[in-house]
């Protein structure tokens, strides 16, 4: 299951590699919800939601540094045509320290999600269905991660719009 997971998600990164850096200037925004966006690429069909976050906080040795980071964005990725439906993504913007996991405390749930590279998420499909659930039902989302260069990083999301968000996504994508 990981494998198959893998590969679509090498399709997803590949897919938003422009579109996490599009979110400012991309006109493919049809969208704002809150703190979500939803954006569509045609051709091939994908939809997604995606938020940065409200706060950021990044540590090493026990102490705040200052860090440079490209672009931080939790996702929810519709894919139709790749059977993405409702994958959760995480970027941090900087590459995990190599087999570590990323943290999301979800209004205290807690949850986990294996990386690769600079990107995390849930391990299996059930897993993107638990993560939605509880970010519909939660007030914020925060995902605690180590880079390759062990600093911890912990980034605070907002839920506000979310579930709206998604709606929309999914809907966009559904057909």
């Amino acid at each position: 299951m990981v494998v198959l997971r893998t590969f679509g998600f090498a399709v997803l990164a590949a897919c938003l590699g422009f579109a996490a850096s599009a979110q400012d200037t991309s006109t493919n925004r049809v969208a704002a919800k809150t703190d979500w966006s939803v954006f569509v690429e045609e051709n091939p069909t994908e939809c997604w939601s995606v938020s940065t976050p409200k706060e950021t906080e990044n540590r090493r040795d026990g102490r705040n540094v200052a860090v440079t980071r490209s672009q931080t964005l939790l996702m929810v990725f519709y894919r139709p045509g790749a059977g993405a439906n409702g994958q959760v993504a995480f970027t941090g913007g900087y590459p995990f320290a190599e087999g570590s996991t990323v943290n999301i405390n979800i209004s205290g749930t807690e949850f986990e999600m294996f990386t690769e590279g600079e990107w995390a998420w849930p391990a299996t499909v059930a897993d993107d269905s638990k993560f939605i659930t509880a970010m519909k039902r939660g007030a914020t989302a925060v995902v605690t991660g180590v880079s390759g260069r062990g600093t911890q990083t912990i980034d605070t999301f907002s839920l506000l719009g979310f579930t709206a968000a998604i709606e929309d996504a999914e809907q966009r994508c559904a057909g």
